[in-house]
């Protein structure tokens, strides 16, 4: 049995590569095929690493209260109209919460940051010394400010890594001065190295600055935000405390709406669920059309093999070969093509998958590779079984006499 299927191999092998143009062009919609739904799988790879990375910064248990609200359809006037939150809710939350572990108010703008004759533009945040409680994220070097150095406005700042590596090239930033806005400010601490956050902008660039010194040198310009850390087996009670919180401190009536959000990582969960499966049905489409096309294709291909050899059919059947063995001789060389493809898309997709990882880190799933394979056999087996049972049921005399 195994030297017929070896023997029937070997044919098979021979025949693709002795009509080499016909057998490319036959494949190349199972090429295709197989190349989307790798690259699919890698992409999507590459997207769900790089979004629970990001999902770990922003922190699942950590509630971000805002006037806005994240991927709200809410008009944008009504927004604007909100209320500012205000820095003094920190410690009535504080007071007030059994769940709150750690209370955070977050200044952001924009900034130009300056060390020598370097320059960049980047974010800036003005907090309190809970800051790094509310974040996934630890001093790589140096250390936090102190509340007395926030009550007391000093000029220190944090500066993420992409910061040091830009500005100080591997020299000790501690203790160097850097100017913001044309402000000197003393460098204390640098954060750990974060990546890039969803895959697409880094949040290595940044400083952070206490908010007293925030305040007083840029005029609370630029927006804020409350970050209230939780247990993580408690956000769900946390969040219905925090809001009663909020409303009280707000003075809301019973029957207002509640004019801040309280935003959380569910939000990007379910926006980044709605584009996965955009991806994965885009390429599941692509996928199924190409295989379709190219097992089509190949089924053509497969007739015009039969007729071709329909004299080699009689012969074989002549010298004692069976329906079984001609049936597998045909079928053989409809799924060695499929296999050829196949591994021609796969060794495609990873080389794609090499430039992908540059873009954000992925890799080619191993079991999905499994499966393109297996898909492409499969394919071969559709698509040839109904030639190679017409060549195996050919009259022997009728196919001698074939010209």
């Amino acid at each position: 049995m195994f030297s017929l299927f070896f023997e029937n191999f070997r044919i098979s092998i021979g025949s693709v590569f002795a009509n080499k143009t016909r057998s490319i062009l036959t494949a190349l919609g199972i090429v295709i095929g197989v190349l989307s739904v790798t690259l699919m799988g890698t992409l999507i790879s590459g997207l769900d690493r790089s979004f629970e990375n990001s999902m770990s910064w922003l922190g699942k248990d950590i509630l971000h209260i805002s006037r806005y609200e994240w991927f709200s359809d809410m008009e944008w006037w009504e927004v604007k109209n909100r209320p500012r939150l205000r820095s003094e809710y920190v410690e009535k939350i504080r007071q007030r919460s059994k769940y709150a572990l750690a209370v955070s108010p977050v200044m952001q703008r924009g900034a130009s940051l300056a060390y020598k004759d370097k320059e960049t533009q980047t974010e800036i945040f003005g907090t309190n010394e809970d800051y790094m409680e509310t974040i996934s994220t630890n001093i790589e070097q140096g250390r936090f400010f102190t509340e007395t150095e926030d009550i007391s406005g000093s000029r220190v700042t944090i500066i993420g890594h992409g910061i040091k590596e830009a500005f100080f090239e591997g020299d000790n930033p501690i203790g160097q001065y850097i100017k913001i806005d044309n402000v000197k400010f003393k460098v204390i601490g640098v954060l750990e190295k974060q990546g890039k956050f969803l895959g697409f902008f880094s949040v290595d660039k940044q400083a952070v600055l206490p908010l007293g010194a925030f305040n007083r040198i840029f005029s609370k310009r630029g927006w804020m935000r409350l970050s209230v850390k939780v247990p993580e087996d408690k956000v769900s009670e946390g969040l219905d405390e925090i809001s009663g919180i909020m409303r009280q401190l707000r003075r809301l009536k019973p029957s207002e709406k509640s004019d801040f959000s309280i935003n959380q990582t569910k939000a990007f969960e379910s926006q980044y669920n709605t584009l996965k499966f955009a991806i994965g049905g885009t390429g599941f489409f692509i996928t199924l059309l190409s295989l379709i096309v190219g097992g089509i294709g190949i089924m053509n291909i497969m007739f015009v093999t039969v007729k071709e050899r329909t004299k080699e059919i009689g012969v074989r059947k002549a010298i004692g070969a069976t329906n079984g063995m001609i049936l597998s001789q045909f079928l053989m060389e409809a799924v060695t093509i499929c296999l050829v493809a196949g591994l021609v898309g796969l060794m495609i997709a990873y080389i794609s998958s090499i430039f992908i990882n540059k873009i954000f880190p992925s890799t080619l799933p191993i079991g999905l590779s499994i499966f393109s394979i297996v898909m492409s056999i499969f394919v071969g087996v559709v698509s040839g079984f109904i030639p190679a049972y017409k060549a195996s049921k050919l009259d022997p005399i009728d196919s001698l006499r074939y010209e």
